[in-house]
């Protein structure tokens, strides 16, 4: 039985530490605040509930996995699993709505058919059954696998397909999303469609490399799914399981170091002094904090994949509305910037901005757990926005206030009448991400996409310091909440069964 030390406790690190425990391994976990969960937090007032980080679930078989592995319970047993449909509403800037039905790909050209025209829909069905090619050549590698020794196999080629052209006698590669939506989808509207995908992840389309087609084939293809009582709830009984195995939390303890000795890890030091020794240290924190624990040895040697920094955040804002939810309104409704072009220079500009009429995506659960009563609703507003200059701290809360009300503004195209049935509201900035997450400025990690000259690589589980290990969104395979959960099955396989763990099978 060896001693393991977990710092943080969001959910690739739970997700790691139960898969441990399970393994009979010693495991406390080290959480600087005093919940779990990382971003996945709520904020409750009034008989009201949001969800103040994901607020949706894709690839939900990744959970299903963890609680197979760690228990008789299944997940389902645990959480009350919900498949939204329609996935999500869309709501263009030329005024056209379209409802997409759920992991449907049938339903979905015929809807995009109906309310865009024009073989509208084959053209989406085509694409999807291109970026499922992506999918099957990147899944296990970037999902599934340890980061390869030589990733830059993974950063060179594209394994999104290139087009035929019937007049031209070749092909086209798209390199970009956006180049797939220019060249392959030829609509606005279904452009808008697929960047929606990527810009909420913190991605700009016109770099983000075409394998980012595999985002939006995630949703087409798993679904997208909520917990009821909101996906905080998911949180909960990830937390719960590593409870039951014996997983041993200690809430409010900052680690400030990893200890080492011989050149390797051998357990941290907390803020107050106190030494914790361990067998082996699996970090759930950022490169920065990671950087600042570790004063031996380079954590990483030049040929290995660099850190993703500074990436953009995210504004939440939650409402609490007077009235019911009306029948048939969408869980999720995507509001498309009126200009998307003035949207992405702001936004990945240097410094960034943000556009006045931005794309926002309304929540809209209809969840009774949410609510004091049937005659409110609770709804939550997300737009990206770029992360707080080092060193700002909680700095800008009028920008970000008058920020929120330009998303406000916008929502009001999807819910009419919004404002006049507010009772109040609560602006989450990325102040607020950086303090439960410890990003610096509340960068919000993407997932790992390859190509694009391995810019969207993460690094690897294992580390240049012998038995220290990363886990979570900044490391193998990068951010969101399925990815979260694969990083945690990565770093127990490579603990259980050392570096010859080569993943699930």
């Amino acid at each position: 039985m060896a001693r393991i030390a977990v710092i943080g406790a969001g959910m690739g690190a739970m997700a790691a530490a139960a898969r441990l425990a399970v393994a009979g391994h010693r495991v406390v976990v080290y959480e600087r605040t005093d919940t779990y969960g990382g971003a996945v937090r709520r904020f409750e007032r009034d008989g009201f509930a949001f969800d103040t980080g994901p607020g949706l679930l894709t690839l939900p078989a990744v959970y299903r996995d963890l609680f197979v592995k760690t228990g008789k319970e299944p997940l389902e047993d645990c959480v009350e699993l919900v498949q939204v449909d329609p996935s999500a509403r869309h709501v263009f800037a030329d005024g056209t709505e379209v409802s997409l039905p759920n992991a449907s790909r049938a339903g979905v050209v015929a809807a995009l058919d109906a309310a865009l025209g024009g073989g509208a829909g084959e053209r989406w069905g085509d694409f999807l059954v291109r970026a499922r090619e992506a999918w099957d050549r990147t899944r296990r590698p970037l999902l599934e696998e340890p980061l390869w020794p030589n990733w830059q196999v993974l950063a060179g080629k594209e394994p999104y397909p290139a087009v035929p052209h019937r007049r031209l006698l070749r092909t086209r590669h798209a390199r970009t999303l956006s180049e797939i939506g220019s060249i392959e989808l030829r609509d606005e509207r279904l452009a808008a469609l697929l960047e929606s995908s990527a810009l909420s992840y913190g991605l700009d389309p016109r770099s983000a490399p075409a394998s980012a087609a595999v985002l939006p084939y995630m949703e087409h293809a798993f679904g997208t799914w909520y917990v009821r009582g909101g996906i905080r709830e998911l949180a909960r009984a990830v937390y719960e399981r590593c409870v039951r195995r014996k997983v041993e939390f200690v809430f409010g303890a900052e680690v400030t170091r990893v200890l080492e000795k011989d050149g390797r890890a051998t357990g941290v030091e907390l803020a107050g002094g106190e030494v914790a020794e361990a067998d082996f240290v699996v970090a759930g924190v950022t490169p920065d904090t990671l950087d600042r624990f570790v004063t031996g040895p380079a954590l990483r040697g030049g040929g290995e994949v660099a850190p993703q920094r500074r990436t953009p955040s995210r504004l939440t804002v939650l409402l609490a509305l007077r009235g019911e939810r009306p029948a048939g309104a969408a869980h999720r409704t995507v509001v498309h910037a009126e200009d998307r072009e003035a949207e992405r220079e702001l936004l990945f500009g240097d410094p960034g901005g943000m556009a006045a009429r931005p794309t926002v995506t309304v929540l809209r659960p209809g969840d009774p757990a949410l609510v004091p009563d049937t005659a409110h609703e609770s709804v939550v507003l997300v737009s990206t926005v770029p992360a707080l200059p080092q060193g700002e701290g909680s700095a800008g809360r009028e920008v970000y206030d008058r920020h929120a009300e330009d998303m406000i503004a916008v929502a009001e195209r999807a819910v009419p009448g919004l404002r006049d049935r507010m009772l109040w509201q609560e602006v989450r900035s990325p102040a607020a991400v950086e303090e439960a997450t410890g990003a610096v400025g509340g960068a919000i990690p993407a997932p790992a996409l390859a190509a694009g000259a391995g810019r969207l690589l993460h690094p690897g589980n294992s580390t240049g310091l012998a038995g220290l290990f990363t886990v979570g969104g900044w490391s193998h395979p990068g951010g969101g909440l399925p990815h979260a959960g694969m990083s945690g099955a990565l770093v127990a396989g490579l603990i259980v069964e050392g570096p010859g763990f080569r993943g699930s099978q």
